[in-house]
Order: C-alpha cells, then structure tokens, then sequence
C-alpha cells in the first residue's frame, strides 16, 4: 500500500480516518496519473487532428495562433483560478462542483454540479461517435450502431473495474498519441515547404460550399479544444494530495499542449497550400510519415476522451449524492470497499446508453459546451469574490492576481454568447432553476462557505455608503425591536405578537438577562426562540448578559446598543402585574427616551388576552382647542404605526377614538380623525369621539386591543387601570422621535 500521509498544510488525517482507509484499500493517484495524464489526453483530443488545419487554412499562421492563444488563455486564467482555490480548501470529491459548494454553497454547487455531471455523461456518447467515425473510415463495413456498443461496452468495463485500470490504458494511449506527434512533426523535414499565409481568407467549410466565415466562427469551432481541463480535478476524491496535485497537473498540461496546437499551426501553414488545409479534413493522416500511426491517435484520442469523462461523471454524481442533492441521494452516495462509485457508474451507464439510441447528439452538443463553459466562469467567479471580500479564511499558498480571476470569468461569459448566444441563455436558465429548485430544499451544508461573508461585506459598504448620506429619516422607519428575557416562558404568550408587530421587514433582538432562571436554560432557549422568528419570516438574534439586576442590565444593553449601525429603535416591555418593579420599569422608559429609543408596554389582559385579534383601538389624547392636524403629531406616531401594521397582520379593523373635554370639540376632533387616516393613508378606519375621560365613560368601545400614548415618566397604576377598565390587552407607546406616521 502506498504512503497515504498528507504532506505539509494538508492537514493531517486522524488516526480513525487513516485506519479506515487501510481496511478498505482505496487507491489514491498522484500528480502525473491522477491529473495530468487525463487533463492532457482531453485536451489533445480530436479537433488537433481533424479541424486544427482547417482554422490554419482560414484565418492563416497569426490568425490561428491568435485564436488559439486567446482559447487558451481563457482556460489558462480558469487553471490557474482553480490552482489558488485548491491550494486554500480541503477539496472534497466532485471537483468543480466541490470547490463552488464550500464557496458558494451547496445550492449553487448543486445548480452548476447536476448540469456538469450531464455533459460529462453525454461528453461520452459524443466522443463515441467520434471514435466511430475514425474507425469506419478504416472498417467502412462495419455497422455503426454495432462499432457504438463496442466501444461502449469496452469504456464501461474498464471504467467499472476500477479508475486504476482505465489510468494505465491511458498511458498505452498517451505514448499512441505521442508516437503519432512524432511521425507528424518528422514529416516536416526535408518536405519543401509551402509559403506561409500570415492571415487568411476566412472562405468557410466545404459543407457551406465556401461562403465565408468571421474570425469568431472559426473560434467557436476550435474552442472547445482547449477545453477538458477539469479531467484531473473531477477525480478529486481519490486523490493522494489534490492540494498540490491538481494545481501542478492541471497547469502543467494546458501549457504543454499549448505548445503542440501552436507548433502544430506552424507545421500546417508550411506543409499545405490555404485551399488544401480548408477542403481536406485528414491532411495530417496524409502527410504524416505514418499514416496509421496517425489514425491511432486519433482513436486513441477520441477513446481517452471518452474513458476520462466515464469514470469522472460518476464521481461528480457520487459528490451529488452525498451531500443529499439528487433523489435517492442515499444510492448514488455509496461506494464499494475500493471507493468505486458503482451505483453512480451503473446510473451514468444508462445515460450513455440512452444517447447512443438516439444517434445523434447534434442538438443538445452546444448546451454541454456551455455547461462546460459555465462551470469554468464560476471557478473563476468564487476566486474573485474570494479575494475581494478579503477574508482572512482566504490565504491560498498559491496567489494569483484578482485580474485573472475576473478576466478567467469574464472570458468563459463571452465565449458562450460569441459561441451561441440561444443556447447560452438556456444553459443559464437551465441552471437558475435548479437553483431555485434547490433552494427550496433547505439542504444543510457539512461545510461552512463565503455567502456570509459576501452578504456582511454588501452591508458593510451599505453601512459606509449611508453614513456618509444623511442621517437615516422616518421614510426608512421600521420596527426594529429589543426584547429582554428573563424566563423564555414568558415570551410565548407574546410570540406572535411580536411577529405581527415586526413583520414583513423589521427584526427582533432578544437580550437575554439571567437571575431569574439558570443561564444554561437561557443559552439553550434563545437559540430556539430566534430560530423561530426567523422560521416566520422575521431576522432576528439574541445576546445573553449575566446579571441578577434587571433594571440596571437591561439599560446597560441598550446603552451597548446605541452606537451601532442595525441598532434596535423600539424596547419592548411587558407591565409585570406587582408594583414590586415600578420603578424599575420608570428607570428604564426614561433612560429608553434619552437614548431615543421607542417604548411599547404591554399589559396583557389576564383573562381575555388578545381576544380575537379582529380590532384595534387606537386613543387619541384631547389635542384642543383647535385640534389642528400639522406633520408634528407629537407622542402619536409610534402608537399610529404600530397600530396599522398589526392591522394589516391581523386583518382587523382599526378605529381612532378621541377624548375631549367639551362637547363643543366634538366636531373639530372628528375632522382631525379623518384627516389623521387621510394623511397617515391607512383606509376604512371607523372614528369615535368621547366626551369625558376614560376613567369615567360609560362607552368604551370594545376592542381586541386598545393602543394609548405612553409617556416618559408613566403612571403605571393607570396602565393597568385602564387595562381592567377596557377589558382588553393595552398598548402603551412612547415615540423615539425618529417615527414620523405622516411620512
């Protein structure tokens, strides 16, 4: 067995992990067999042979070195991009789909990895047909479909057996494809050679009879073989150190065969006239000393392709599985005692076969290059929000500029709508849905990702931007609450309560305070109570401070509070039923108005509650003589505010009262009632003026809750006075100074 000890920065295996892999015998690849075999066999694939002469009789030796250097620098950036995030995580299995999930999370990993995973699998039965064409061009006899299931049934056995086996046959293929290199490059000695065309015609194909063809067609078509480069990193998992493997391997192969496509330009620009390199698609199979040897490679080209996509598909599925992505996540997720993806090559086998029985794949083969091509934007796209957010979480040993990042992105984005721009716009939609359709499964992550960080870097440039602005005003109000908690019982009474008043885009704070119950209760219980707020739709979060001493705690916290930015404006309290605390309370609401923070004071009804939750009565304190209605509404507009949003959560119906001293106000305040709902723009609000205090009338309107002006020295005898007289739950609000109903 070989050495399976992580190398330095790896991190080192626990003992139980490195016992586990004893028992089972997982064999683990390196650098050269593990990736840079595979990524370079992808690479040189069937296009050096059958279309890299036909770029060179179109747009000529600079023309063709031009397309293929901006090719390869797209893959190189994206290389290069997957070289410095490799060397800052742990890589799981999966590969691309791996690096995104611990970035990006699982649902964008997911929406990239599925659509990966198919064009890889159909990537299969593509470059079938494309060794079946090489091979009937020497067997024109033998049937198609029959030459389509060998070399299906050749590719699953190799690749079911073991990865092992399909790495040593691609190192039979690479010294084919090697010796066919050999025989073409010997070809252009002592050969005279044909005079260079620096910059070509653009005339087209032979099956558009010439009529032309743009600089960018001729890149669409040779494109894809710079391609492939995520062979290596899809067998990830198996791995002995991925960290250092797949950086070393990837880049390694893309600049070597860099270097074959563009001395191979060379050798077709002086071996043939423009007019035969655009007519004769197997020029090289012609003029190389060995024809056969040629025509090997090319086989061997088109099957190495083939075998590294079968045995990466299914460990991308495999990866899939396992974090519970796909249906039946459970049997894609298992592996054999070896760590052979069996379930997901068995799958992945009936995908492959399934597109052979269709025999063509000509519609869907541009939305695999594009899934291709998206998956390389978004390698790129997690490296440039890495190094933009400048977490410290991000310190890869392998550094790159932020430039290639964003022109690694940037590239792959512009290659698929010069390419296609219809199937570019499906693949993106494609995979914007199954994002969503991920989304709403709620998967949970075994691995924490940068969302977070990109959200809190969006706040805090939000933050910067605003205060450098004025000052927040009453059009941004919204009713951002702190709420102490003593004993979590307490809260439940309220729970929905608080919810209505919040929603749809305020919060909630918990501050939990100990003394009067243990503070391991507190610490297990707020967790929960803030989860579900967040469950109703409300973000909210909690703090805990020890102390014995309500009063004097609580006002600390919220001196704490003051100085930040999401800072909670409304304190809310609940009237305890003794006067044991009374003055406590007062303490509190004075400090509470010093620091401009809103009160609301609850005194709950012992026996009725909320009632039904269908009305609210709002009171509006005698405001004579004149009753006039100005922006200034004084202690009013906490209480008006309040008063509509839990109208609005509890579908209810709301109404002002007023109380006046004299009869002869009644009119006056009754206009100043309608103007009131005029101006604060809260429909169907029935209005009702009373003629003697509260404490003396007769006709108190029933009400499932009734709302009064609180003020900053309250008499709360009175509070709960009035809660027995209306024989409803009262609110009590006192303003902040930053509400403005009218607004």
């Amino acid at each position: 067995m070989e050495d399976e000890t992580l190398e330095a920065g790896e991190g080192a295996k626990s003992l139980q992990e490195q016992m586990k892999e004893q028992k089972t015998k997982v064999r683990r690849f390196g650098t050269f067999d593990g990736v840079f075999v595979p990524t370079l066999l992808t690479i040189l694939g069937v296009i050096m042979y059958l279309r890299e002469g036909w770029v060179v009789g179109n747009a000529g030796l600079l023309g063709a070195w031009l397309i293929i250097l901006i090719a390869f620098s797209i893959t190189a950036f994206t290389g290069l991009s997957l070289a410095s995030v490799t060397t800052n995580i742990r890589i799981g299995a999966g590969g691309a789909y791996s690096i995104i999930s611990q970035s990006l999370g699982l649902e964008v990993g997911g929406s990239i990895g599925i659509p990966l995973y198919l064009s890889q699998a159909l990537a299969v039965a593509m470059y079938i047909f494309g060794f079946r064409a090489g091979w009937r061009w020497v067997f024109p006899e033998h049937p198609a479909l029959l030459v389509d299931l060998a070399a299906f049934a050749l590719l699953f056995v190799i690749a079911y057996i073991s990865a092992s086996l399909a790495f040593r046959i691609q190192y039979i293929i690479l010294a084919v494809i090697a010796a066919s290199l050999i025989s073409i490059f010997w070809a252009g000695f002592g050969s005279p050679p044909e005079p260079i065309q620096w910059w070509g015609n653009f005339p087209g194909t032979p099956e558009s009879g010439f009529s032309g063809i743009g600089f960018w067609g001729v890149f669409a078509v040779f494109f894809p073989a710079a391609t492939g480069i995520m062979a290596g990193a899809n067998m990830s998992g198996e791995l002995k150190n991925p960290r250092k493997s797949i950086p070393v391997g990837t880049l390694s192969a893309i600049g070597i065969s860099l270097c074959i496509y563009l001395l191979l330009a060379y050798w077709f620009a002086r071996s043939a006239s423009p007019d035969e390199l655009v007519s004769d698609y197997t020029l090289l199979i012609e003029r190389a000393v060995s024809g056969p040897l040629v025509l090997a490679g090319l086989l061997g080209a088109t099957f190495s392709s083939a075998l590294s996509s079968i045995v990466g598909a299914p460990r991308i599925l495999q990866a899939l599985g396992a974090h519970g992505i796909l249906p039946k996540s459970e049997w894609f997720s298992k592996k054999t005692d070896r760590g052979e993806p069996r379930n997901a090559m068995v799958f992945t086998g009936a995908i492959v076969l399934g597109a052979l029985m269709l025999r063509t794949l000509n519609t869907v083969a541009p939305l695999i290059a594009m899934f291709f091509l998206i998956s390389y934007a978004m390698i790129n796209l997690v490296v440039f929000i890495e190094q933009s957010l400048g977490l410290v979480s991000f310190r890869p040993l392998f550094k790159i500029p932020r430039a290639v990042s964003f022109l690694g992105a940037a590239g792959c984005l512009f290659t698929m709508f010069i390419v296609n721009p219809g199937i570019s716009f499906l693949a993106v939609t494609l995979v914007l849905l199954i994002h969503s359709y991920l989304i709403r499964k709620q998967l949970k992550a075994p691995f924490g990702d940068v969302r977070s960080g990109l959200f809190v870097a969006l706040a805090e440039w939000a933050a910067k931007k605003a205060n450098s602005l004025a000052p927040p005003g009453e059009r941004v109000w919204k009713a951002n609450l702190l709420v102490p908690v003593e004993d979590p019982r307490d809260l439940r009474g309220t729970f929905n309560f608080l919810r209505n008043i919040a929603y749809p885009k305020g919060s909630i704070k918990l501050m939990g305070l100990t003394g009067k119950v243990k503070e391991d209760i507190l610490l297990s219980r707020l967790p929960e109570m803030s989860q579900g707020f967040q469950e109703e739709g409300i973000f909210a979060s909690w703090t805990l401070i020890e102390s014995a001493e309500f009063g004097k705690n609580l006002i600390a916290g919220m001196e704490a509070l003051t100085g930040s930015f999401f800072r909670p404006g409304i304190l809310f309290l609940r009237l305890p039923e003794s006067r044991d605390r009374d003055e406590e309370i007062r303490e509190i609401i004075r400090n509470a108005a010093l620091h401009r923070m809103g009160v609301l004071l609850l005194s709950k009804h012992p026996k009725s509650g909320f009632g039904r939750r269908n009305s609210i009565n709002l009171w509006v304190e005698d405001r004579g003589p004149a009753w006039e209605i100005s922006m200034d509404l004084g202690n009013l507009d906490l209480a008006l505010l309040t008063a509509y949003k839990l109208k609005r959560n509890w579908k209810a119906s709301l109404s002002f009262t007023a109380l006046i001293d004299s009869p002869s106000r009644i009119r006056a305040a009754r206009d100043f009632l309608y103007s009131l709902a005029d101006l604060a723009r809260i429909p169907n609000v029935a209005v009702r003026v009373l003629h003697e205090g509260l404490e003396k009338s007769s006709g108190v309107p029933s009400a499932s809750l009734h709302i009064f002006c609180l003020s900053p020295d309250p008499d709360l005898d009175l509070a709960r006075a009035l809660t027995e007289k209306t024989g409803s739950s009262c609110l009590f609000a006192l303003d902040s100074g930053e509400e403005n109903a009218l607004a």
